[in-house]
């Protein structure tokens, strides 16, 4: 008997000067659909924000990284994505973008506890 699930994971990159780039890791979100999980972790290293770009909105930043967070608890805090079911809300939050925040290519993995991906892969990929 197999207790895993398949997930999905993408990881979330800070860029601040799009024009150039260069971009950070800064949080993970991770979609288990056996589960009907999604949820995200980010952790922002302002020092490295403001080694890429000294003139960086720090706090708009940690906003939009805690906005990801808010998309995945769904309910009134998600905004438009309120009613959306798990699986939409992360294809929603992992759609390519052209902004500060964007999610990296999407990996695959197994596991059985989906809450503890989220802190192995943000200790791992980001901290």
């Amino acid at each position: 008997m197999n207790d895993r699930d398949v997930f999905e994971y993408a990881v979330l990159r800070v860029v601040p000067r799009v024009e150039r780039g260069e971009f950070f890791n800064a949080g993970v979100v991770v979609y288990c659909r056996a589960k009907s999980f999604v949820a995200a972790r980010t952790h922002l290293d302002e020092a490295k924000l403001t080694a890429l770009d000294p003139q960086a909105d720090v706090t708009g930043v940690r906003a939009a990284l805690h906005a990801v967070e808010g998309v995945c608890r769904g309910g009134e805090g998600a905004g438009q994505a309120a009613r959306d079911d798990a699986g939409r809300r992360f294809r929603w939050l992992i759609a390519p973008r052209s902004t500060v925040v964007q999610p990296g290519p999407v990996h695959t993995g197994l596991t059985a506890d989906p809450e503890a991906e989220v802190e192995r892969l943000l200790t791992l990929l980001v901290c």
